[in-house]
């Protein structure tokens, strides 16, 4: 799908025109022109089918625009790192944009490839990123979005690009305090996924802030042609924007390995507390497994033997052997408590 926003040098604003009216749009050098580019089809991408048939996206940038052969193939081709290259008359430009998704609680990366010239900005993504979607209505309703020219049409777009990434950490960072609390409160196998999960997103963020935020201080300080030296400002409060999003998302990871800190320590003290109540059981139970084993074999049958009139003398010792068997257990018990071992948190 292929939109265009077309402000004349008068200042008025079409969205009818048509691909192919674009090079008579690019000829006027006062107008300014959007060419917005998304969910392109895969025979668009750059093959030797596609290279040769010189229509469609590929043709649109390479025979309209007239943009290098490496820069349509950087556009036309998943990239994972944020940069911008200097072409000379244009900038080409790629960044992410972000969102949160809760239901598997990671982040998706949407890549937004730009080339920004003297009349034109052109912008190529193939799945919906919503800052976009908005500065392309706010610019379609009022010109005063268009009238600084294309340089300050592209800050506005990284402006709503940059924008989009609080949200996404505020959503990860709800979801790692409910997180903390289900850790102290009882953690399960499903809270160890969600920790792993949040640590997996936020360790996704750093590898686009960093490199993100460096082409923002590039296009704040260095001289290019496509970038008025009036504008450069703007794109050094998103460098700012970009600096505070990281100290955020560090924090944010320092947080979620506390969580997971925490969670180990949790389950590591839960664990010693089964296993010290099997071995006080164990250890109990020791004195009555050893009587019953010791006086249970034949050689002591005659000894305990029971009868209708029993010898007083081995009535006497039974008694003992039974008061022995409760005795030292209780009194293990208690030894237990007063040590601390055993009834204390």
């Amino acid at each position: 799908m292929v939109r265009i926003l077309y402000r004349s040098g008068a200042g008025v604003i079409n969205t009818e025109h048509t691909p192919d009216q674009l090079p008579e749009l690019l000829k006027d050098k006062d107008g300014l022109i959007w060419v917005d580019v998304h969910s392109w089809h895969d025979d668009a991408r750059p093959g030797k089918q596609a290279l040769d048939a010189g229509n469609g996206i590929l043709g649109l940038l390479r025979d309209v625009f007239r943009f290098h052969p490496l820069s349509i193939e950087d556009a036309l081709n998943d990239s994972n790192v944020p940069k911008v290259d200097d072409w000379g008359e244009y900038l080409y430009l790629t960044l992410h944009a972000v969102d949160f998704d809760k239901s598997i609680e990671d982040i998706d990366l949407h890549e937004l490839d730009a080339f920004v010239g003297a009349n034109y900005l052109v912008t190529l993504r193939e799945e919906e990123i919503r800052g976009i979607d908005r500065v392309f209505k706010q610019a379609t309703r009022d010109a005063r979005h268009t009238k600084r020219g294309p340089d300050y049409l592209l800050y506005q777009v990284c402006d709503a690009v940059a924008t989009d990434y609080l949200p996404c950490m505020d959503a990860i960072d709800e979801e790692s305090d409910r997180v903390q609390d289900e850790v102290f409160e009882r953690p399960t196998r499903k809270t160890l996924n969600t920790i792993f999960h949040l640590k997996k997103a936020v360790l996704n963020l750093r590898r686009v802030l960093s490199p993100q935020r460096e082409v923002f201080n590039k296009l704040a300080r260095e001289d290019y042609v496509a970038i008025d030296q009036s504008e450069r400002i703007y794109f050094r409060d998103i460098y700012d924007h970009f600096l505070r999003l990281t100290d955020l998302n560090e924090s944010l990871r320092d947080l979620i390995t506390g969580s997971l800190d925490t969670y180990l320590s949790v389950v590591a003290n839960r664990t010693n507390e089964i296993m010290k109540t099997l071995t006080i059981v164990t250890v109990l139970f020791m004195p009555l497994t050893f009587a019953t084993g010791f006086f249970g074999m034949n050689f002591f049958a005659s000894l305990i033997e029971v009868t209708s009139n029993p010898d007083p003398l081995k009535l006497a010792f039974f008694v003992l052997i039974l008061a022995s068997m409760i005795f030292v257990p209780g009194l293990m018990l208690i030894f237990f408590r007063v040590r601390g071992w055993f009834g204390q948190r």
